[in-house]
């Protein structure tokens, strides 16, 4: 459970940055509806798709930084080289060259959709294990250069070549298996989005409920709702069904927990109102 608590915070690290992309595209948008489309609106709408489009990145890095023993910024670069290392090994182009050469076209869609969320926190997981275990290593004198921290990417990049040996034979029925669930889920509608929010739900103890919504809110399974709903009827938005799988949170989010954070701040003891107020006030 602690392992599941502790990966559930790791991946607040990368969702974290997300409102400030959406506040970003959400008034490059307004400013190009309203306005028209200018150079103002164009910059802040890259500024914005630079966040969205590299979210699998943010979570390969967040988690290895998030789940390492020590916060170390050499556990972030073992993640993002275990991310650069599977997502070269398994693109499609190089898939394609395992095969002999083969058309890229004729290779399994799974390999185009590698670059994801859920992929990335395995990487994540990857670089943290690097960390953890071998940031103490003492290697012999003539290698003694790559000892310590600096033989943690050369681990993970190690580790990551095994680990794309592994998602070469797997990936394709797991990502098979979201497709399906996401197909699934989507088919029933509303009631469909009922019964993912109720997952949800009670998933949130364990801390699992991200991986859930990256099924859902990102491009794993082709479903991508929120890059989508930023993009709007303009992009591959859809009037009434983008933003199913986000829509019932953001009244919890916008005011709901603004409102249970203000509750704690009113009812704590005076002497501790100015930490309370400090706490509450950046969550």
């Amino acid at each position: 459970m602690k392992f599941m608590q502790n990966l559930g915070k790791s991946l607040m690290m990368p969702i974290a940055v997300m409102p400030v992309a959406a506040i970003l595209m959400g008034i490059g948008n307004w400013i190009a509806n309203t306005l028209g489309a200018s150079i103002v609106s164009v910059f802040l709408l890259a500024a914005g798709s630079a966040v969205i489009d590299n979210l699998a990145v943010l979570f390969a890095i967040g988690v290895a930084f998030g789940m390492a023993r020590k916060s170390d910024g050499v556990a972030a670069l073992a993640g993002l080289v275990s991310w650069l290392v599977v997502t070269v090994l398994l693109a499609p182009e190089a898939v394609a060259g395992y095969y002999g050469g083969i058309e890229v076209t004729d290779v399994d869609p799974a390999f185009g959709r590698v670059q994801n969320a859920f992929v990335g926190i395995i990487c994540g997981l990857v670089g943290a294990f690097s960390y953890n275990r071998f940031h103490d290593t003492k290697l012999p004198d003539w290698l003694a250069f790559f000892s310590g921290k600096r033989a943690v990417a050369i681990v993970s990049a190690g580790a990551s070549i095994v680990l794309s040996v592994v998602l070469f034979f797997v990936w394709p029925f797991v990502f098979g298996a979201l497709v399906a669930f996401g197909e699934w889920i989507v088919g029933f509608g509303p009631i469909g989005a009922g019964i993912y929010g109720f997952l949800n739900r009670l998933l949130i103890p364990t801390g699992l409920h991200h991986a859930l919504n990256s099924v859902f809110w990102f491009d794993v399974a082709g479903i991508n709702d929120i890059p989508n709903f930023l993009a709007g009827a303009d992009g591959d938005g859809v009037l009434g069904v983008t933003g199913m799988y986000t829509s019932g949170f953001f009244p919890i989010m916008m005011f709901g927990l603004p409102g249970a954070a203000l509750a704690m701040y009113v009812t704590a003891r005076s002497t501790r109102k100015k930490a309370a107020a400090g706490i509450l006030f950046s969550a």
